[in-house]
């Protein structure tokens, strides 16, 4: 017995003695190539222990290697897929007895690998030369989360990745990140995992760290409990949930997120956004639930820019583009900052509407994602317009834009809107459908066009199309039609029941009454107070053709006017030409005089730049009915002295006055006010005298 033993200590002292000696009189070579040989048929690629290599067998399994490499795959050029200056790795012997892996160290040192992607092909995946796509998830026969997937026992000790660099290119883009340290701490596959690192991802600095409840229940399904933190200066992100139960990989938990600077963190995901001074910052507080390639986010809050809210969006990430769904309540929502920027064009002398602008649109925005929104909007403001109670579908799909606002209260009115932009062609085309009732016309018409010639209640449709890269070519392709309706307003700028008292008082030169009263008007001119012209409806409709809109039907009621109106306006050119028809249907007395003028007809004509817009009587319609009448009867024979007179008749008919006796002259000390109008007869008559006493004084000539 005691030989047995003594035998047997014998054999152990051989066996502890041989695995320290060993490693020193075996050739390095004997057992170098076999690791190359044995890892190269493994991985399907060459790999090469081109350094040093060390080990050690007792009291534990020992490997030291340096200059590591792993080939490339065929076709991804002669650079290696990986390679390291140092690999060390060390393993407990006597554990492994009774199937127990005790890692004591797992270190690599400034290890590099080379990821690229070329199609549907990548060098990462070593299942065959062939290179086919890995599979990806369980339903493709990938890693799948199940009882016994770990039926081993093990612990690691010092497990490291110091200084690493993984550089990624496709076809598109090429990614990189340096100086990776790695710390993992697993004292054993059911206890608590923590994982401590660092890295530069493009240049911009990461730290981040993890803790997995057990690696055992992550592999076998059971639910884990996980705690993540990413921190930098692009980003940080935090959550706290668990992996749930189940075969494949998920999440629930809180989340929190705040990214300081959207558009540089897009420019180090490699997708530049357009430039503009939105996009800048964004966080949320909410719980998160989804896989890898879907996830849902309940927002308690959301902050985009200014932009404050709540609501709930799914993210689909398994496309290539996101798409992004849900619903989302906005106490407030400016949408100016995020509209195509254009250069800002100097408006014309004096301010006003600035010219359409020839600076390119960029529509870019509308590709980077999918997405369909239901909105609540307390106060929507879109450039000078501001909209509350509003309900906003918004669908952005491949690069098209459909915004439906279902219900707008919209300056004191009520109504529904509905805009598209299309950019999935080189022009991108736009629409507009409107349809609003109860609009108080003023403010509306200020915020939308910069325009300030009209009050009043009332109701519009607008239909319109365009397509250009620019605002000038939006508006020379500008078509579609409308319609509008208005009461109980006034047409500012213009007094229409002053002007028909004017006119008729040049053409009543006998009347004091109405002499003292254009003095009044002028006085009340020099104080500068408005003028305006009263109305109990006004409608009609409109087209507009390549940016040309046209009215004909244009009708304007009052107790004391009626008004037809026609022209055009030319968008691209920023001009307007319109003429006025008015009637007085009733006594004028409260509207700058007190002649009852019912009947009569002076129209108006409205011209110019919208910046230089001229209001005044229509001088080629009083030109015709005084060239047609009054000319007519001085050339039949009443001769210069009376031409003035007979004129001024002849347009008296033509506008609905009659004759009357005009010898009369202004009282003594009285001055006559002279109006544009005025001039204008004046000059016309003035030019035809002179023309008759040079035929007169050409007879008498006896030459």
């Amino acid at each position: 017995m005691k030989r047995l033993g003594l035998g047997l200590l014998v054999l152990v002292g051989i066996i502890v003695a041989a695995l320290f000696i060993l490693p020193a009189i075996v050739p390095v070579s004997a057992y170098k190539d076999r690791v190359e040989q044995a890892a190269s048929q493994a991985l399907n690629r060459n790999v090469a222990l081109a350094g040093d290599v060390r080990l050690t067998l007792f009291p534990r399994v020992q490997v030291q290697a340096d200059n590591v490499s792993i080939a490339n795959a065929d076709g991804f050029g002669d650079a290696a897929f990986a390679e390291m200056t140092q690999m060390r790795v060390g393993v407990e012997l006597l554990p492994l007895l009774s199937r127990r892996v005790e890692i004591t160290e797992f270190v690599l040192i400034e290890p590099v690998i080379r990821l690229q992607q070329r199609g549907r092909a990548n060098n990462w995946t070593f299942a065959s030369a062939a290179m086919a796509p890995a599979p990806a998830s369980a339903a493709s026969g990938g890693f799948i989360r199940q009882p016994g997937a770990l039926p081993i026992e093990a612990s690691f000790g010092d497990v490291r990745i110091e200084n690493a660099e993984i550089h990624y290119s496709d076809d598109t883009q090429n990614q990189e990140i340096t100086g990776l340290n790695l710390a993992i701490a697993l004292p054993s596959l059911d206890t608590e995992t923590r994982i401590e690192g660092s890295l530069a991802a493009n240049g911009e600095a990461l730290e981040f760290d993890a803790t997995l409840g057990s690696i055992r229940d992550f592999f076998e399904g059971r639910a884990t409990p996980l705690v993540l933190n990413l921190g930098g200066r692009l980003v940080d992100l935090g959550f706290n949930g668990e992996i749930p139960e189940g075969e494949d990989i998920a999440l629930a938990g809180d989340i929190r997120a705040d990214i300081p600077n959207i558009r540089a963190l897009a420019a180090f995901a490699g997708a530049e956004l357009p430039p503009g001074e939105n996009l800048e910052r964004f966080s949320t507080r909410g719980r998160i639930a989804g896989t890898t390639s879907r996830l849902a986010l309940t927002a308690e809050s959301l902050r985009l820019d200014d932009i404050t809210g709540s609501g709930g969006l799914t993210a689909d990430l398994a496309d290539t583009k996101p798409r992004i769904t849900g619903s989302l309540n906005l106490p407030a929502l400016d949408v100016t900052p995020y509209l195509p920027e254009t250069q800002e064009q100097a408006p014309a002398s004096g301010g006003g509407v600035p010219p359409w602008s020839e600076e390119p649109i960029d529509l870019a925005g509308l590709g980077i994602v999918d997405a369909e929104l239901d909105l609540t909007v307390g106060q929507l403001t879109y450039r000078d317009l501001e909209v509350s109670d509003a309900a906003l579908n918004v669908v952005l799909e491949n690069s098209r834009l459909v915004a439906r606002l279902q219900r707008i209260s919209l300056y004191e009115g009520q109504g529904n809107v509905t805009i598209v932009a299309n950019a999935r062609s080189a022009t991108p085309s736009f629409s507009l459908e409107a349809s609003l009732t109860g609009l108080d016309a003023y403010p509306f018409l200020q915020a939308a066009a910069g325009f300030e010639r009209l009050q009043g209640t009332g109701s519009m449709g607008l239909n319109f199309t365009a397509a250009g890269n620019s605002q000038a070519a939006i508006m020379n392709s500008l078509d579609g039609s409308g319609n509008f309706n208005f009461a109980d307003g006034a047409i500012v700028g213009i007094n229409i029941a002053q002007t028909i008292r004017n006119v008729s008082g040049f053409l009543n030169r006998n009347n004091a009454d109405t002499a003292e009263t254009s003095t009044e008007d002028s006085e009340s001119a020099e104080t500068g107070e408005t003028q305006t012209t009263d109305f109990t409806s006004l409608g009609g409709t409109f087209t507009v053709t390549d940016g040309l809109l046209r009215n004909q039907d244009l009708l304007m009621l009052s107790p004391l006017l009626r008004v037809e109106g026609l022209g055009q306006v030319n968008l691209p050119a920023q001009t307007v030409d319109y003429r006025l028809r008015p009637r007085a249907v009733a006594s004028i007395e409260g509207q700058g005089g007190s002649s009852d003028l019912q009947g009569v007809i002076v129209p108006i004509r409205i011209r110019g730049g919208f910046n230089a817009v001229s209001v005044g009587v229509d001088t080629q319609a009083v030109g015709q009915a005084l060239l047609q009448g009054a000319l007519s009867n001085a050339i039949g024979g009443n001769g210069s002295q009376n031409l003035e007179d007979t004129a001024r008749d002849a347009l008296r008919n033509a506008i609905g006055l009659g004759n009357t006796n005009t010898d009369d002259e202004p009282a003594d000390g009285e001055t006559q006010q002279v109006d544009p109008a005025q001039q204008l007869l004046q000059g016309l008559l003035s030019r035809r005298s002179r023309s008759s006493d040079d035929e007169e004084a050409s007879d008498d000539d006896p030459n």
